[in-house]
């Protein structure tokens, strides 16, 4: 099927690709052997469908993305509650889903599924209703997201690890392989186990991020304050608050320790 306004596009669509006449693609798009494109798809320039790929419901994928075979994007979600209506799931530019991701559509009337930019999901993970992930996160071989997970940017998500519904992960979090996350985990942490503890500061991946000594050294303090200092949750933000000087990272920290709404993930107990 030619696909309406493509005019001006380059693309390749294999004979066998199944394309609804309405869905929107751009320039240079590749759309491999058996794969379903749907009526209110658009997918942006240089991005590539692999064979068997099914992309349907309201669902916008951007640039140069790659979509390997066997993925399936944009479908109604998992979830007892959707009633069919309207919802919307958006794909940024430049991430990967391999073999067999998939990534489902909102529930609500006018939601949305959101992964942002530069982001690579590994065989068979699975986000689910109404996440939010941001830019330049990872999720290794099978890991999981339930609904309404938020996960910030620069996140990696070890394989088969699964994560509650309503969960966060801040900014620049390592979750360990096979966890189960069942409260938020603070940004610049590592965390691990069944059920996941953060047994540390993620600093070599605050060091690959850039992030300069000064600030490594606060994030440092601020983790002692957190989880070393006996304190409540409300009394580490008024210490940190007192300690530490502003920083973008800082601040970040703040921001998401005073909105955990389910409690942050605690620390493994120490046996001196």
């Amino acid at each position: 099927m030619i696909v309406v306004g493509m005019e001006n596009a380059t693309s390749n669509i294999h004979s066998s690709a199944v394309i609804h006449p309405d869905a929107q693609l751009g320039k240079d798009v590749i759309v491999g052997p058996g794969a379903v494109i749907g009526e209110h798809v658009v997918i942006g320039d240089g991005t590539k469908i692999g064979a068997n790929v099914v992309v349907g419901g309201w669902t916008t994928i951007g640039k140069r993305c790659e979509l390997y075979p066997g993925a399936s994007v944009g479908l109604e979600p998992q979830d007892l509650k959707f009633k069919g209506e309207k919802s919307f799931c958006y794909i940024g530019d430049e991430t990967v889903l391999r073999e067999y991701v998939t990534v489902s559509r909102a529930t609500g009337e006018g939601e949305e599924t959101r992964i942002g930019n530069n982001c690579l999901f590994q065989a068979c993970t699975h986000v689910a209703h109404n996440c939010q992930v941001g830019n330049n996160v990872i999720m290794s071989n099978c890991a999981g997201l339930a609904g309404h997970v938020v996960v910030e940017d620069r996140v990696v998500i070890g394989g088969i690890a699964g994560v509650h519904q309503f969960v966060k992960i801040g900014r620049n979090a390592m979750v360990g392989g096979m966890s189960k996350v069942v409260q938020d985990i603070p940004p610049y942490v590592i965390a691990d186990g069944q059920p996941a503890r953060v047994i540390g500061l993620n600093s070599v991946g605050l060091s690959r991020a850039g992030i300069s000594e000064n600030v490594r050294h606060d994030l440092k303090t601020a983790f002692r304050i957190i989880y070393r200092s006996g304190f409540s949750l409300s009394r580490a933000i008024e210490e940190m608050e007192m300690q530490l000087d502003a920083s973008p990272e800082i601040d970040n920290l703040l921001r998401f320790l005073r909105n955990a709404d389910r409690g942050i993930m605690r620390t493994r107990v120490r046996r001196d």
